[in-house]
């Protein structure tokens, strides 16, 4: 009797026993299956939502340098530690984003095609006389005196009357147009690659990313939309001066919006944001000093500075070295200067050609420039 006890007591156990035993009853069985693919799936997910860097070479100084930042800021336990409120990230555009090599700044060839060959609009002829100077300018290496005030002056005048949508219209349609010196590019899709990807890095780890750019806020709303994650309320850019349609020469604390109006261009310059003035409208507009700067110039060095003089976390200036020959128009001279402006400021350098996987994509060849209005 004893010893059939002890049988079905064994029994009994070994039916109740779970993935630890030896025996698993049936439904036991399907419960384990199912819970091994919960934790199959759970990991695979965390494993892809882990973010990364791509389009960086494996052995890339400086993208090792960004992670090992982002790691430790991240991380609550870290000394150096920054709450999501206090993450952000400031990037110029030309140069740093996108290319500004086609063979010249995007807004430049923007308003050269607007004033000279937009058969829809007829510039006035000092307009036409400084589009034409820059041109040639571009295609020289002169450019003419004083060029950067003197298109901000003239672009403005050039859009003046569209509304901002009109005006990302026409920058979308621009877009469309080769980009000169490179097969297989157009000028909407000369993005760097390793840059937006780290845009998306920074971004799935929490960090508020603002374009901050010398070139017009509304175009650049336009041509960052659907490839950066980043809303148009964080570009910060060259501004105009915004009027209603009716409104004419009534100053805007005079006059009262109506029921008909549209908001358009008033064309009047406002604040071209290169060198100090990248500071000043990153100060009146984010209202924090950011802790991450990524840019390639100098107009893009006081805008560094001020984030490396980050008094309450540890500020972090990035800057592009444009020393890639062969698959991009790069220029060793002007790299050298950045690589000792680094140096001697502590910025951090970013070579395109030891840092950077690809640039604009392995189908995409450097070309000579065959300039196309």
């Amino acid at each position: 009797m004893n010893k059939l006890r002890n049988r079905m007591l064994v029994c009994v156990l070994a039916a109740s026993m779970t993935l630890s035993g030896s025996i698993i009853i049936p439904e036991q069985a399907a419960s384990v299956s199912v819970a091994k693919e919960i934790s199959k799936s759970s990991k695979t997910k965390d494993q892809t939502d882990t973010p990364v860097l791509t389009d960086w070479r494996k052995n890339s100084t400086a993208a090792a340098s960004i992670q090992k930042y982002v790691k430790k800021v991240t991380n609550k336990k870290s000394k150096s530690f920054i709450p999501i409120r206090d993450r952000i990230a400031v990037f110029d555009l030309d140069g740093t984003i996108i290319g500004e090599l086609y063979p010249s700044y995007f807004e430049y060839m923007m308003f050269i095609h607007r004033a000279l060959y937009d058969e829809t609009y007829q510039a006035p002829e000092d307009m036409k006389e400084f589009a034409s100077a820059l041109e040639e300018g571009i295609k020289t290496g002169n450019m003419p005196d004083d060029n950067e005030r003197l298109h901000a002056k003239y672009a403005g005048l050039a859009y003046k009357g569209m509304t901002p949508d009109q005006l990302k219209a026409y920058t979308k349609e621009f877009m469309k147009s080769k980009a000169d010196g490179f097969t297989n590019l157009t000028r909407g899709d000369a993005f760097y690659k390793p840059m937006v990807s780290l845009v998306q890095y920074l971004t799935d780890n929490d960090f508020t990313c603002y374009i901050v750019s010398g070139s017009d806020r509304t175009v650049v709303r336009s041509i960052i939309k659907g490839t950066l994650p980043i809303p148009e309320n964080r570009v910060i850019g060259m501004s105009y001066t915004m009027v209603a349609t009716g409104q004419n020469d009534t100053d805007g604390l005079e006059y009262v919006y109506s029921k008909d109006d549209n908001v358009i261009l008033g064309g009047d310059l406002i604040i071209k944001t290169i060198k100090m003035n990248k500071v000043s409208a990153i100060a009146e507009e984010i209202g924090k000093v950011p802790v991450l700067s990524f840019g390639n110039s100098s107009g893009d060095t006081s805008m560094a500075q001020y984030v490396e003089n980050n008094t309450k976390y540890e500020g972090r200036a990035y800057m592009l070295l444009c020393d890639d020959l062969t698959r991009e128009h790069g220029n060793l001279t002007k790299a050298q200067a950045m690589l000792e402006t680094c140096q001697e400021r502590g910025f951090e350098p970013i070579s395109m050609k030891k840092d950077f996987k690809t640039i604009y994509g392995d189908n995409v060849k450097i070309t000579n420039y065959e300039y196309l209005p």
